[in-house]
Formats: structure tokens, sequence, C-alpha cells
């Protein structure tokens, strides 16, 4: 549906390179003050005016209102419940209560994060404009795209500007950190030494299908294959697998035993990269394999670029880590604990 565009939109490569999928569980940036240099917290549902009066953090010289942290927890929210397919509607904020004053912490690191990015550089304005222009040309009306952007938790265009601009500088940022660390083929042969078990696989194949209900289709498809047909195309049109077809028939990898008996004899018994025609209870399938992977340790020329990435990222976060550390700042979770009303 058009209202799950934006949320595509944000998971491309405009998305910010997330900050909680490699922090510590205790986050360094922010020390929870003592009661008395604390806000009066919030105990009634929140005007706009309210909201952006009240402080819920300090980050270095920056304050950060709850209108600020209503906005974070909504999107947060929105991403949430639209990775199940559920549109994002106000109501469902106050079944998230719970986390609010966890999400405090998490807000804060990120704002961190943020100041030091927009200190580092600034977004490509071109590439934002760019980026708006395609998510409102897939609406017809104004009123289309507002709907779209509430369903995804935002409650203008000028807040998924914001975001946006916000997510492109963090993952320049981040990007540029993690470059700063490189590894030698001595250290990365080490590690690998040292991890080997890490590196264990098991049996892996890669494999496309075209599902067709008779034998007499597959047989067809087949000859149009021998003869030349593009394999992806033919599986958007004809293939009877929704959930293949749209991707040109690619099932991804797999496993031994993850398919019914036939399909699975195909995957790793069968001929690469050559089309094989298979019964299973769901009809006739054409099966290409292009993929197989035997089971034992990834050898060090494909675990190299996985290592050098983990040992990157790993320096990288420990420098994020100090660099937060260095900005300080302080939250007031009591401030949060309330359900808000601005939109």
């Amino acid at each position: 549906m058009k209202q799950f565009l934006l949320t595509a939109l944000l998971l491309s490569g405009a998305a910010l390179a997330q900050t909680d999928t490699t922090a510590p569980a205790t986050p360094a940036p922010v020390t929870t003050p003592a009661p008395a240099a604390t806000p009066a917290p919030v105990t009634a549902p929140a005007s706009a005016d309210m909201t952006a009066a009240v402080i819920v953090a300090r980050v270095g010289k920056v304050s950060y209102t709850l209108a600020d942290y209503n906005r974070a927890f909504r999107l947060a929210v929105a991403r949430v419940l639209n990775g199940q397919g559920i549109p994002f509607e106000e109501s469902y904020v106050a079944q998230f209560a719970e986390a609010r004053a966890d999400f405090l912490k998490q807000f804060a690191r990120d704002r961190a994060v943020e100041q030091l990015a927009r200190a580092s550089g600034a977004p490509d304005a071109a590439q934002i404009d760019l980026q708006m222009q395609e998510a409102r040309a897939d609406f017809e009306t104004d009123a289309e795209f507002q709907e779209a952007l509430t369903a995804t938790g935002y409650g203008s265009p000028d807040d998924l500007r914001a975001e946006l601009e916000r997510r492109a500088v963090v993952a320049a940022y981040l990007e540029k950190v993690q470059g700063r660390f490189t590894f030698g083929d001595a250290l990365v042969g080490g590690f690998y030494n040292l991890h080997r078990a890490e590196f264990q696989r098991d049996p892996e194949a890669c494999v496309k299908h075209i599902l067709v209900p008779t034998q007499a289709e597959a047989q067809a498809i087949a000859k149009d294959l021998a003869g030349g047909a593009d394999f992806a195309a033919v599986a958007k049109a004809k293939s009877q697998d929704p959930g293949s077809a749209a991707q040109g028939g690619d099932l991804g990898c797999f496993g031994p035993g993850e398919m019914v008996a036939s399909f699975d004899a195909a995957s790793f018994k069968g001929p690469l990269n050559q089309v094989q025609t298979v019964q299973s209870q769901f009809g006739w399938h054409l099966v290409l394999v292009t993929k197989r992977t035997e089971a034992g340790v990834m050898p060090l020329a494909e675990a190299a670029p996985l290592i050098r990435a983990k040992l990157s990222s790993e320096a990288a976060q420990k420098y994020l880590d100090t660099q937060v550390a260095k900005l300080g700042g302080e939250t007031f979770p009591a401030t949060v604990t309330v359900q808000p009303a601005d939109k």
C-alpha cells in the first residue's frame, strides 16, 4: 500500500545506520541526575505548549524538550508497527508507555551522535530534496501524502524532511568514522585462526524457481528458457508462487531439509546453473540452483571482509562511545512517563 512507501524510503540508502544495534547495554552518554535537579514531571496529558517547555534531556550544550522526545518516540513506535504491517495511529502510543523511560536513553544517545555528525559535515540538501520529491510523487494529492505520513508516524512533510536529514548526516558520519580503522592481513589472519569456530558454516543452496500448476506448462517454460528466455522475467510473469515471483523467482539461500523432499533433492543434488523440472504437492517447479556451499569452515579469503568489517565496527563503536561521553549530559526520566498529546 502507498502508506508504507515512506517506510521503504527510509529503509533505503537514506536510512540511518542505527546506533542502538552495536551500542553497549548501558550507554555512556548520559547520567541520571539527583532528584533535586530533575525538572518537575508531567503528570497529566501534555499540551503542545507544555511539551515545548519541559526539558527531558541535556546533551552537551543542547537541551531537548518533551516535544522533541515525543516526535522521536512516535517514529519509533511507528517503525515497530509498520514492521508488522500495521499503519501507525496515535492510540497505539499508549501501549508502549512502559518503554518511554528506557527509550529516553537511546534518544539522548542518538542526539549526541547527531551533534557529532553535524559538527563533522552537513547533509546534501539536493539529495534530501530529491528524496522528498520521490516520496511525494507516489501520491496524487496532498491529502493522500499526509495520510501516508501519518501512517508512518510523521506529523507533516517537514517532519519527514527533518528525519531524512538527520539520518543522512549521521549515516555519513558513521561511515566516515568506521573508515578510519583498517586492519592488515596479519591481524585478520590471526583473528581467523583464533575464531575459526565462528566461521563454521552449514551446507547451503541458493535457488530460483518458477511454479506452475501443470507439467505441460512447465515443459513449455523449460523450452522457452532453453531458447534464451530470461528466467527472472518469466518468473515474474508466470510463477504461481506469490512469495518469490516478484523477485524473479529468487528464494534466496537455505539449508538442507527446509524444502519439500523433491525440491530439496534438486537443490542439493542437482546440477548447478541448469534448469531442472521437479514436481511437488504444490505443482511443477522449474528450479535453477545458482550457488551451492558445502559444510565446513569458511575459507580465509571469504572470511577476511567479514573480519575487517567486524573489527572496524567495534573500533568505531569504541571511538564513538568516547566522543559521546565527552559531550556529557543528563536525562530526566520522570518527564517522559506521560502519554503525549501533541501531534
